[in-house]
C-alpha cells in the first residue's frame, strides 16, 4: 500500500522513469494502467486523473518525445472498452452474486434493484460523474449492467463522459502541468485533484447524513 501511495504522489517522476527504461513502450504500460483501473472492478486503487495529468504534462516537455496525441487515443480507447469489459462482467456475473453464499450478505437483489431504479432515473447524469470520481468510476458500469441497465444506453452516455474526462485531464497536463510551480508541488497538485474528484462523493453522502 505504501508503494501505491508512493507511486501516486510521486507519479510524474515515475512516468519520467518508465520513459528512461521503456521509451516508447511506456505508451502501453500506462495504456494498460488505465484499462485495469476501469476495466477489472477489483482493482479501482489505481491512480486514474492523476496518470493522465502527469502523462500529459511529460508529453509536453520535448526531452521526452511523447505525443500528447497518442496518449490521448490510447486513454479514450483504454477507458471506453475498460468500462465496455466492466459492463460486461457485471451483466455475467452481477446478479450470481447475490446468490453466493458470503457475498450476498454484501451485495443484495435488492440493492441491485435500486440502482436499476436510480440508473433508470439519473442515467445520464450517473453515468457521466461517476467517469470524474475515483473508485465509483469503477463500481458504475458493473453495478450499471447487473441491475439490468441497457448497454445500448450506457454505452452513448460513457463514451461522452470518457471523451470529456481524458481531454480535461490530458488538457489541463499539457498546459498547466510544465508550469514551475506545479512541477515543484507536484504531490500537492495530485492530492489536490484526488481532493476535487472526491467533492461529489463527499457532497452526496453528507447530503444523506443530513437527511437521515
Amino acid at each position: 500500500m505504501q508503494l501505491l501511495i508512493d507511486f501516486i504522489l510521486h507519479i510524474d517522476q515515475h512516468i519520467i522513469n518508465l520513459v528512461n527504461y521503456f521509451g516508447d513502450w511506456t505508451y502501453l504500460l500506462l495504456f494498460l494502467v488505465i484499462f485495469i483501473e476501469t476495466g477489472i472492478v477489483i482493482m479501482p486503487f489505481l491512480p486514474g486523473d492523476s496518470l493522465l495529468f502527469a502523462a500529459a504534462a511529460i508529453s509536453a516537455n520535448p526531452k521526452y518525445h511523447l505525443s500528447i496525441f497518442i496518449f490521448i487515443i490510447l486513454f479514450l480507447i483504454a477507458s471506453v472498452v475498460g468500462d465496455s469489459l466492466n459492463f460486461f462482467l457485471g451483466e455475467k456475473v452481477g446478479n450470481k452474486l447475490t446468490k453466493q453464499k458470503h457475498i450476498g450478505k454484501f451485495i443484495k437483489q435488492e440493492q441491485l434493484d435500486k440502482a436499476k431504479t436510480f440508473f433508470d432515473k439519473y442515467g445520464i447524469l450517473a453515468i457521466f460523474i461517476a467517469r470524474f470520481m475515483p473508485i465509483i468510476r469503477t463500481f458504475a458500469p458493473f453495478i450499471a449492467a447487473s441491475s439490468g441497465y441497457k448497454y445500448s444506453k450506457f454505452v452513448k452516455y460513457n463514451v461522452a463522459a470518457c471523451i470529456v474526462w481524458v481531454l480535461l485531464c490530458c488538457g489541463g497536463g499539457y498546459f498547466f502541468g510544465n508550469i514551475p510551480f506545479v512541477q515543484e508541488h507536484f504531490s500537492v497538485v495530485v492530492l489536490g485533484i484526488i481532493l476535487v474528484t472526491c467533492i461529489p462523493a463527499l457532497v452526496a453522502l453528507f447530503k444523506k447524513e443530513k437527511k437521515a
